[in-house]
């Protein structure tokens, strides 16, 4: 058993596991795919463990596959800080985040300021918008790192935490006592349709009070105390609360905070960048 293992075929194995395929992260890497097969093929002979399950069509991790891959990321991404701060590389030029507006507050702003502290030559643009058309720019090239807010992430996809789902209104409001129950979305919100079904399980009836295709204009209804809403807990805006409505209206779970990191990005940009994103979400 080797006392270290080698970055290079860690990197080979995290670009196919976010690619989805050999192919796809030969191309990534500006390698043959026999090169990178053999660096696969050497890790797993380092480890003695098969990482990739090849008995199916596509590229699946195997139990310690997806054990070693948080592991690869973790160096790899102290690997590429390191070495650029240590040799006085400097980033330039832009990297695309995208992020759904509510959860842009706490952690964005603080990643912000610390990567223009670190790399002031960089330029951050933030896209903030809903989480399936940031998940479109994303396939089409236009965001280098996305974070998404969904039940589950997709192949590629890396869960940074669970967030209660909380019921917000006017403060002091009676619209979350109005039956049936006025709603207000916008129009592409993820959770919606999520809601809608909570309250049909549980026998309550709701109407959509206010549609909007902006976060603003769904804010203005609700504290106008017109509707209710749905948010991610501890993103409510400071004229909007948690409705305290005792079990009345239906528990909705949790959602996941996802981060996606482009292969095809800004290079050790999107890298630091999404690095930054991790450290921030794992703090207490």
């Amino acid at each position: 058993m080797p006392r270290q293992l080698d970055l290079t075929s860690l990197r080979s194995f995290v670009a196919i596991a976010d690619a989805g395929g050999v192919t796809r992260a030969a191309g990534f890497l500006n390698l043959t795919q026999s090169a990178v097969s053999m660096q696969l093929k050497r890790l797993e002979e380092a480890l003695g463990v098969d990482l990739m399950d090849r008995a199916g069509r596509g590229v699946a991790l195997t139990a310690a596959g997806e054990q070693l891959l948080g592991y690869a990321r973790r160096m790899l991404n102290l690997n590429d800080e390191a070495l650029a701060r240590l040799t006085g590389q400097s980033f330039e030029g832009e990297v695309v985040l995208g992020v759904p507006s509510d959860i842009v507050y706490p952690a964005i702003p603080r990643v912000l300021r610390r990567f223009a502290q670190d790399y002031p030559k960089m330029r951050v643009t933030l896209v903030s918008s809903y989480t399936r058309r940031l998940k479109r720019l994303f396939e089409l090239g236009e965001c280098d790192v996305i974070l998404t807010t969904e039940d589950v992430a997709d192949p590629g996809g890396e869960t940074l935490r669970s967030i209660p789902l909380i019921w917000v209104g006017a403060p002091g409001g009676n619209a979350w006592k109005q039956r049936p129950l006025p709603l207000a979305f916008e129009y592409n919100c993820i959770f919606r349709t999520h809601v809608q079904a909570a309250l049909d399980r549980a026998g309550i009836p709701w109407v959509m009070a206010a549609e909007s295709e902006t976060t603003r204009s769904i804010e203005a209804s609700l504290s106008a105390d017109l509707a209710v809403h749905v948010l991610v807990e501890g993103a409510e805006p400071r004229e909007i609360q948690r409705v305290a409505h005792g079990g009345t209206l239906p528990d909705l779970g949790h959602t996941q905070v996802n981060l996606y990191v482009a292969a095809t990005g800004q290079g050790d940009a999107a890298g630091a960048l999404a690095a930054m994103i991790r450290q921030e979400y794992a703090a207490p």
